[in-house]
């Protein structure tokens, strides 16, 4: 199965504006993301997809393959789906631009669920919620599973509802937002129609569930962080000060 992995970087991100070239010890944030995904075992091939031509300037810069796409592309799958469409691939990858601590492992995981399952079009990562400020943070986004760890529902709201107002719910998991996709599922993915679902949650992997299509989830206990405001950013600089790797 020839994967590739895609990382998509927009430069007008909401909260922080061109969050993707921050400095996080003297390289861009999107080169740490790279150098990390570089390390897969399971990737033939990995590829920047930017919709600014500084972006692209600055991958290159670094070494790493970049193109330019649309800036009109509303979520990261449509902007990867341009990427790879005239590819001869049989899936994809999508590695966050703003996950500066990703491990190798995670991507190998995902891809590992669509090679040990062929009726599995498209798979996500999960992490056990063990914060009860996550919870209620509507930058974290929550997804609840059913019992062959297919995705329910995601929510920036806290699900599923805890009856003991104490404590965190079993069964809490947060989203990582990583995906892999067989290319032609991507293809159809990036045609459906986006429903009532996402366009109120802004969450674009509810368009596949609402369209009935299964979201396969991966579970992993590997720390990340993604960086959405300037105190992730602080904190991810704290946390490789210090040692994390």
């Amino acid at each position: 199965m020839k994967t590739i992995g895609v990382i998509p970087a927009r430069y007008a991100s909401t909260r922080l504006k061109a969050k993707v070239l921050a400095d996080i010890q003297g390289k861009p944030m999107i080169q740490h993301v790279w150098e990390r995904a570089q390390k897969s075992l399971l990737l033939d091939d990995l590829l920047i997809a930017c919709d600014d031509p500084l972006i692209v300037e600055v991958a290159r810069r670094f070494g790493a393959k970049a193109v330019l796409t649309s800036p009109d592309h509303p979520s990261g799958s449509d902007r990867i789906a341009e990427a790879v469409k005239d590819l001869a691939i049989d899936a994809v990858v999508n590695i966050q631009a703003d996950e500066p601590l990703i491990t190798p492992g995670i991507i190998d995981g995902l891809v590992e669920a669509l090679k040990g399952d062929p009726a599995c079009r498209m798979a996500t990562v999960i992490k056990v919620l063990t914060e009860e400020s996550e919870l209620k943070d509507p930058n974290v986004v929550k997804v609840v599973i059913d019992q062959d760890r297919n995705a329910l529902y995601f929510s920036r709201a806290p699900i599923p509802h805890n009856r003991n107002p104490k404590g965190i719910p079993g069964g809490s998991y947060k989203h990582l937002g990583l995906y892999a996709y067989r290319k032609n599922f991507l293809m159809t993915f990036v045609r459906l129609p986006r429903g009532e679902l996402e366009r109120r949650e802004g969450l674009e992997q509810l368009r596949a569930l609402e369209a009935g299509y299964k979201i396969k989830t991966v579970l992993t206990d590997t720390p990340t962080l993604s960086v959405d405001t300037p105190a992730d950013l602080r904190r991810v600089c704290e946390m490789l000060s210090s040692g994390v790797s």
